[in-house]
């Protein structure tokens, strides 16, 4: 299937100078999305660092790599080169500098990373204004129904269209990564999440941290399942692993660079009594989570983030993903905030229906658009959820649908 991302990537190869740097988990698709894109040119390259002989080549620095690919005959037409999992290379940053500016006449350059490609300035090493992010996220719903996107990246919501039940199923239940959800499998699935575990942590932590507790660092990570939408005690944590609060935070940074989790934090603006500190913690792979209520708030939650995270790759504005509580524990599990502004409430439920008060409070309190309670276990509904602007409950089937 074709993903959302490939039009994506392409709009800006077609209209953009900049590298484009692919960010996101192991196994999500970034190889092939990258790959694709590649079959659109003329001439493309794929080195890959995991690979001996590319390894070796890259370490030959910058003209090496233009030589072995013959930089100097293709001045005439740009030709695509793709840098597969370059971060595992100490000096990932200074060579893929060096080869921008060195070659961004003659080649379009795509770069892939298992973890954050966050870049720093830093003297001699700023690779600031060299290149765009975009945030690659396992299957969603609005993707799975593969639905045509406009050109010039110009939509925000998208018509409500249903996805067949067989197809929503198989993505709660198998989560939104491509192999297990395409094998909808419940063997293949268990088999896939035990290597993709084994590899984080026997691989990708030893590799890409300066972590050496490991085997405690994987039990940080399964007490974390249990901790999914509820607020991160890193004191609770420290005590019971008998480490300190300082190891806990390097740890969570870690999890969350490398894709196993995300933080989702309060919004405090014109919020009475408001929490200003403590986050929410979610996982990439809802399918792990056997608690029902649990697994629902993950799976918006991770539909969420992939639809922020894809309005700011497009540059359709600047939006965060937060969620209200105040100090009385009136809560909104979601806040998407646009330009600095809420903008939409979304509270989950697995099957109730009855309307929460807090929408409604929250809403007049915040001015925002929309106050949605999504309920899970609804039947798709043709409507236009953001047609309304008052609290309403939505099923999760129309809403998630008319997201990216």
């Amino acid at each position: 299937m074709n993903r959302i991302y490939q039009t994506l990537i392409l709009h800006h190869l077609n209209h953009y100078t900049q590298m484009v740097f692919l960010s996101g988990p192991r196994q999500v698709g970034k190889t092939t999305i990258a790959q694709r894109i590649g079959t659109h040119f003329p001439n493309s390259i794929y080195l890959n660092w995991d690979i001996t002989e590319h390894t070796r080549l890259i370490i030959e620095g910058v003209l090496a790599v233009g030589k072995a690919y013959g930089a100097d005959e293709l001045k005439s037409q740009k030709t695509l080169i793709i840098f597969d999992e370059i971060h595992k290379y100490t000096h990932w940053k200074t060579f893929i500098k060096g080869f921008y500016d060195h070659y961004k006449n003659i080649f379009q350059i795509i770069v892939t990373g298992s973890s954050h490609l966050d870049i720093y300035q830093q003297r001699g090493d700023s690779l600031m204004g060299r290149y765009f992010q975009y945030h690659i996220y396992p299957f969603s719903v609005g993707e799975l129904i593969e639905r045509p996107l406009s050109p010039d990246m110009n939509e925000e919501i998208f018509s409500p269209r249903a996805l067949k039940e067989e197809d929503f199923k198989k993505l709660s239940d198998f989560s939104g990564f491509p192999d297990p959800y395409l094998a909808g499998n419940k063997k293949f699935h268990t088999k896939w999440e035990t290597t993709k575990n084994s590899q984080l942590f026997k691989e990708d932590v030893r590799d890409l941290t300066n972590i050496h507790e490991v085997d405690q660092m994987e039990i940080f990570s399964v007490l974390l399942k249990n901790q999914v939408g509820g607020l991160l005690n890193r004191s609770n944590f420290a005590k019971h692993l008998q480490v300190s609060i300082q190891t806990i935070n390097k740890w969570l940074s870690a999890l969350e660079n490398l894709y196993f989790c995300f933080r989702v934090y309060p919004w405090s603006t014109n919020v009475a009594r408001s929490l200003i500190k403590e986050p929410k913690i979610f996982l990439y792979d809802w399918s792990t989570l056997d608690d029902t209520g649990k697994k629902c708030e993950n799976f918006i939650a991770c539909h969420l983030l992939k639809a922020v995270s894809y309005w700011n790759d497009t540059g359709l504005g600047k939006y965060e993903l937060r969620y209200i509580r105040d100090k009385e524990k009136r809560e909104v599990d979601f806040l998407i905030v646009k330009n600095g502004q809420p903008w939409t409430l979304v509270e989950v439920k697995h099957s109730e229906k009855f309307l929460s008060k807090n929408l409604e409070k929250f809403q007049k309190m915040l001015g925002a658009h929309h106050a949605f309670q999504v309920v899970f276990e609804m039947p798709f509904v043709n409507m236009d959820c953001f047609s309304v602007n008052y609290p309403v409950v939505v099923p999760a089937k129309t809403f998630l649908s008319q997201l990216p």
